[in-house]
């Protein structure tokens, strides 16, 4: 268990650091997008443009970071986590109960009826 959530924090942590290094350095000139070669060159971009730029970098971060977690998450081997027994029998109890048609004892199954 303390490997998933290892690997959970560490990409939280990346999809909050990644989005606010890409901004950081896009307004502080840390990135390229802004030349001050003149009006004519090609290479610059009006700030409006570099601002949508940056913000568009930066979702496409997170979603990366949010594949490669996916990815993590399904390389996971399923034979590693078992479920709880008491859980389980506790489960099946409750659909033996709702399929035998025994009146059920919760309340939000009566209000509903």
């Amino acid at each position: 268990m303390g490997g998933v959530m290892q690997k959970f924090l560490v990409a939280s942590m990346f999809m909050l650091i990644l989005p606010v290094a890409i901004l950081y350095g896009f307004n502080n000139d840390l990135l390229p997008g802004k030349e001050e070669e003149g009006p004519s060159s090609s290479t610059t971009l009006s700030p409006h443009s570099l601002t949508l730029l940056s913000g568009f970098l930066a979702v496409v971060s997170v979603n990366v970071v949010i594949v490669f977690y996916i990815c993590l998450a399904l390389k996971e081997p399923t034979d590693k986590h078992k479920p709880d027994a008491l859980f389980v029998a506790e489960a099946k109890d409750s659909v033996k109960k709702l399929t035998s048609g025994v009146p059920s004892t919760d309340p939000a199954i009566k209000k509903q009826e």
